[in-house]
């Protein structure tokens, strides 16, 4: 008898985006992307952090001062980074998200192709870039599907032992 209790696709690929997350360096927040065919298969993930090959301490984590002196003149999102990082083409393709994305971010992802949008944290819908984000994917009839509940992944790490 085959198990019951298997995992929604939603929580899976939520989960992946949440996993994805757990790299992030960044102090304050830690956002995670997923990219999924219609087939189901993974082809884009991310999380938010500064570009490949610039030094983590070269750069401030700050949210406050001076805009290059701030996170914000320099992080590379996680939409963007699963973008940047797919192993295909992403027309039609559906996006999980931790946390809905800005205005930036929600550019890069019409222009990719991706058509469907699961979001599950949206704290910053009174910000300007959310505002707009929401309304560039109404232009470009992106759907937007808000989970209804969160989802979080645990992850213990063993030691290695030689056997």
């Amino acid at each position: 008898m085959k198990r019951k209790d298997v995992i929604s696709w939603d929580n899976y690929f939520m989960g992946i985006a949440h996993l994805s997350a757990l790299r992030s360096k960044d102090p304050f927040t830690q956002v995670g992307a997923c990219i999924v065919t219609a087939q189901k298969k993974v082809v884009g993930i991310g999380y938010n952090g500064f570009p490949t090959g610039i030094n983590d301490d070269d750069l401030p984590w700050e949210r406050e001062g001076e805009f290059v002196d701030t996170k914000y003149a320099y992080v590379v999102h996680a939409e963007l980074n699963a973008i940047l990082n797919a192993t295909t083409s992403l027309q039609g393709c559906t996006m999980y998200v931790s946390l809905f994305p800005c205005n930036e971010c929600a550019k890069a992802i019409v222009q990719a192709g991706i058509t469907t949008l699961v979001y599950e944290c949206d704290k910053y819908a009174h910000t300007p870039a959310v505002i707009a984000a929401k309304k560039i994917f109404d232009y470009a009839k992106v759907t937007l599907i808000a989970l209804p509940h969160d989802v979080s992944v645990s992850l213990k790490v063993y030691p290695h032992h030689d056997k």
